[in-house]
C-alpha cells in the first residue's frame, strides 16, 4: 500500500533537513577527499561520439574556470567540499542546444559546446552552478528516500525530486522550465564513497522557463 501523501511530505521534510545534518556515526567509513573535477578531467578522450559521458560538462567547467578562476564552480575542485552534482551527458547538452536552435538535427558534440559557449560565460556558470547542491553528500540510497525534497542549489535556486515508479522506481528532477521534459537520473553514486558525489541526468537542468 503507497503511503499516504501527507506521510510522504513529511518523510521528505525530514529527509531535506537531514542532507546536511552532522557527519554519520563513528561506526561509518570515513569518506574520501577526490574532487569531481578530478573525475571529470580523468576522461582524456575529448569531444567524440559518446554520448553517455561527460566530455560537454567537462569542457563548460574548465572554460568557466579559466574565465573567472574565482566562479563558484571551483568547489568542484576541492574534494574536501561536500557537494552533490547532477551530470548532465553529452546527449543531454546535445539535445539542448537543437531545442533552443529549433532543431531535430543533433550537433557534433564540439558544435554543441560552441553553441553553450555561445550564450556567454555568466550564462554557462549559472547553468553549471544549477546542477550543484552544496553542503551534501546525497547518496541512491538517499534520493530515493526524498521524494519531494527541494534541494537548494548553488545557484541559489531550488530543483525538486521525484521519485515515481509504482514498481520500478525512478527519479526525475523537477527544474524551473515548465514547458520540456524533465532530467532524469540514469545514473548513481559516481565517485561513490567520497565527500563530492554525482548522479548522471539525461537533460540540461534549466534555471529559467525556456519558450
Amino acid at each position: 500500500m503507497r503511503i499516504t501523501r501527507v506521510t510522504a511530505v513529511a518523510t521528505a521534510a525530514l529527509v531535506a533537513s537531514a542532507l546536511t545534518a552532522a557527519p554519520a556515526s563513528a561506526h561509518a567509513k570515513p569518506l574520501k577527499t577526490k574532487s569531481l573535477a578530478a573525475v571529470l578531467t580523468a576522461d582524456k578522450s575529448g569531444f567524440d561520439h559518446n554520448g553517455h559521458d561527460y566530455d560537454i560538462l567537462t569542457a563548460a567547467v574548465l572554460a568557466v574556470l579559466k574565465a573567472k578562476p574565482a566562479s563558484p564552480v571551483k568547489v568542484l575542485t576541492d574534494g574536501k567540499t561536500r557537494v552533490t552534482a547532477f551530470l548532465p551527458n553529452d546527449r543531454a547538452f546535445q539535445l539542448l542546444v537543437a531545442d533552443i536552435q529549433k532543431t531535430k538535427r543533433l550537433p557534433g558534440e564540439k558544435k554543441a559546446f560552441t553553441a553553450v559557449a555561445g550564450l556567454g560565460i555568466n550564462t554557462v556558470e549559472a547553468v553549471l552552478l544549477y546542477h550543484v547542491v552544496p553542503g551534501s553528500t546525497i547518496n541512491r540510497k538517499t534520493a530515493f528516500k526524498s521524494d519531494g525534497a527541494k534541494l537548494k542549489t548553488a545557484a541559489g535556486t531550488p530543483i525538486k525530486v521525484d521519485v515515481y515508479g509504482r514498481w520500478h522506481k525512478r527519479i526525475q528532477l523537477i527544474d524551473a522550465d515548465r514547458s520540456d521534459r524533465n532530467p532524469r537520473v540514469n545514473r548513481f553514486d559516481l565517485n561513490k564513497g567520497n565527500r563530492q558525489i554525482a548522479h548522471g541526468i539525461d537533460r540540461v537542468l534549466r534555471p529559467i522557463n525556456l519558450p
